[in-house]
């Protein structure tokens, strides 16, 4: 809680979730406050490591897909969706 607060500049009590890595790349942590406390929790890889997104920034904002996607292993900087197409009705 003290990083997001301190180091990140960011309310931990916000509706969001926050993801840490450690230097091995094993272990993610999800942070998030729910009305009456914090979670925490830790996923822990066996034998691979989490492919983490390349950024310059220290925060990044995910969609919901995205975290899953990043939980499951899969590189979210190589998934490139279909554009949003808008079409409008013929007269």
């Amino acid at each position: 809680m003290m990083l997001v607060e301190q180091s990140l500049q960011l309310d931990p009590f916000a509706r969001a979730i926050f993801a840490f890595r450690n230097r091995k790349r094993n272990r993610v942590k999800l942070l998030l406050y729910e009305r009456t406390g914090f979670w925490l929790m830790l996923k822990r890889l066996e034998a691979d490591h989490f492919v983490w997104p390349h950024r310059e920034q220290a925060v990044i904002e995910l969609t919901t897909e995205q975290l899953h996607w990043l939980l499951d292993g899969i590189d979210i900087d190589a998934m490139q969706r279909h554009p949003a197409r808008r079409y409008r009705h013929a007269s």
